[in-house]
């Protein structure tokens, strides 16, 4: 297989997975709006992945995606197979590419210490996070890290409104318009819906900030349970339960029919 066409696979596996991911976390998000569970996020998602029959298989199909996810954001970012220049503009969106690609590869080697040391010792891992981000944050003046770490999801949730409401992932589709009538407003859905979640991730983060301690960051399981909290939350849940599912079907329609024939420097087509 040529180099190009192993950039390819990669990328389509990596969208797949990402398909996967949030599948899960929208299905667990609806039974919670049913008060039948609590919301979970991408780890706790792994989890009960890989208590399923086969699960072992399951994950680490997922981890090998993941990784080649990662491997395609970092692509993206490096060596601009996108096109997104060198401007201020362009630069941005590189930078959150290569963060996404550092996200994606810190799950896929959590989901790979599921496999090897099997959920048990995932606690311990657990508590190592914990004593690390309890030293990092005892600095004075640790606070303003929060407010800036903050950023972070707060960009990438602005990004994905505007990236949904604009439907600005057409270009990069090779569908033909029957398809992208079904595609689009489910990927528009998608998008803004976890474009909200970032967007309360940024403000929990926010928020907290100030008496921010030895404690996990919040995150999208911190997210939901928060929206679940609300009046009416069940409902608002619900809503982005379904809006999370939906971002897993962009995820999977990326899989099928995005772009990936850029033309990137090094890489033969034969």
């Amino acid at each position: 297989m040529s180099a190009h066409h192993s950039l390819i696979v990669l990328a389509r596996g990596g969208y797949a997975a990402r398909g996967v991911i949030y599948l899960i976390i929208g299905i667990f998000a609806l039974l919670a709006a049913q008060d039948s569970t609590k919301p979970k996020d991408s780890q706790r998602s792994l989890e009960a992945l890989l208590g399923q029959p086969f699960g072992d298989f399951l994950v680490g199909v997922v981890v090998a995606g993941l990784l080649a996810f990662a491997a395609w954001r970092v692509l993206q970012a490096t060596r601009d197979v996108d096109h997104h220049g060198k401007n201020l503009k362009g630069l941005i969106i590189r930078t959150g590419l290569f963060a996404g690609g550092l996200v994606n590869g810190a799950l896929a080697f959590f989901a790979l210490g599921l496999l090897v040391s099997g959920i048990g010792s995932s606690g311990n891992s657990g508590e190592q996070t914990k004593d690390w981000l309890a030293h990092l944050l005892s600095w004075q003046h640790s606070n303003l890290l929060v407010y800036l770490v903050a950023l972070i999801p707060l960009g990438v949730g602005i990004a994905h409104i505007i990236k949904g409401w604009k439907a600005s992932f057409e270009k990069y589709f090779e569908a033909d318009e029957e398809l992208m009538r079904y595609v689009r407003p489910v990927s528009r859905f998608g998008l803004i819906a976890r474009g909200v979640v970032f967007i309360e991730i940024a403000l929990l983060l926010a928020v907290s900030g100030s008496a921010y301690q030895a404690m996990d960051p919040p995150g999208m399981k911190e997210a939901l349970d928060a929206l679940q909290g609300l009046p009416a939350g069940w409902l608002v849940l619900m809503v982005m339960a379904f809006g999370l599912i939906a971002f897993s079907v962009y995820s999977f329609a990326e899989a099928f029919w995005r772009k990936i024939n850029m033309e990137v420097p090094g890489l033969s087509r034969v």
